[in-house]
């Protein structure tokens, strides 16, 4: 009796994995193309200022990341990192979600390491569909 019982428990759960498996059906909605939207790309670069000593660099950094932390949670900053080392002199990029080229560079100037000129950028125009993660995989529909 106990191995019928075991037997059709173990079935239940494969069945409930196999099912809970399953690829969902995919939802017909607007194409990509018709969504792309205008955010604002910001190249963050070494800037001028190389005489900062390390205390004042590390207490401009933190700002930073406070500043990122903000414009992240107000909804403004949709994405933002460092890059690795390289001989462009590039520091890392923003992405910004903002009307105009004005308002992101107000948006830059929050920023305490680039108005101290720790950094400078360059902000153009960036065109994407606003979908999409970072999260390892295919996405989900």
């Amino acid at each position: 009796m106990k191995k019928i019982f075991l037997f059709c428990l173990c079935g239940i759960l494969c069945s409930t994995v196999v099912f809970s498996q399953a690829k969902p059906k995919l939802k017909k909605g607007p194409r990509l193309e018709n969504q792309i939207k205008q955010y604002w790309f910001v190249l963050i670069k070494t800037g001028p200022n190389t005489e900062a000593d390390s205390t004042s660099k590390k207490i401009l950094l933190q700002k930073h990341m406070a500043n990122i932390n903000k414009l992240y949670y107000d909804g403004i900053l949709k994405v933002a990192g460092p890059f690795g080392e390289n001989e462009n002199h590039w520091e890392g990029l923003f992405v910004f979600d903002c009307a105009t080229k004005e308002e992101a560079e107000n948006y830059v100037q929050t920023d305490p390491a680039i108005a101290a000129g720790l950094f400078t950028v360059d902000v153009v125009p960036w065109y994407t569909a606003p979908i999409g993660s970072f999260v390892k995989g295919k996405p989900h529909h």
